[in-house]
């Protein structure tokens, strides 16, 4: 569903976002290594999120990334939005240009459901809780 830069941006923010929690800042090579993608690809994602605001880049020997306080609750929806737009919420399930309620594909009505449960997830899902079960063993970003 979410493209390749969106997944690696998901799990590089959320990993962040609980690094900052416990008041790490976090280098480049830390965050591919844990979230367990290449290195140039999370660079450019990262460059993104920084670019967007959701993530801080703090330059130096003692700098890294780190998510500002008041964007701790960013919801997930966010992140999407800036890596892959709305199309998640809009686009065929199986993947046909012209698809809609009035020449659905034989998906559509199944898929619309899928989408807005998706949606609503997205939108009620904040970095900070994402943290807070990483940092409660509830959930892992790297098997």
């Amino acid at each position: 569903m979410f493209s390749k830069s969106c997944e690696y941006g998901l799990r590089a923010i959320i990993f962040i976002a609980q690094q900052t929690s416990q008041n790490n800042k976090v280098s480049l090579n830390i965050i591919s290594e844990e979230i367990n993608s290449p290195q140039a690809f999370t660079a450019k994602v990262l460059q993104q999120l920084t670019k967007n605001n959701l993530v801080k880049s703090i330059k130096g020997p003692y700098g890294g990334f780190v998510i500002e306080e008041e964007n701790m609750d960013t919801k997930l929806s966010e992140v999407v939005r800036v890596l892959d737009g709305d199309s998640i919420y809009t686009g065929c399930g199986l993947g046909l240009k012209q698809c809609d309620a009035n020449s659905p594909c034989p998906l559509h009505h199944r898929f619309v459901a899928i989408r807005n449960d998706l949606r609503n997830m997205l939108e009620n899902t904040s970095l900070k809780s994402l943290a807070n079960d990483l940092n409660a063993d509830l959930a892992i970003l790297k098997r």
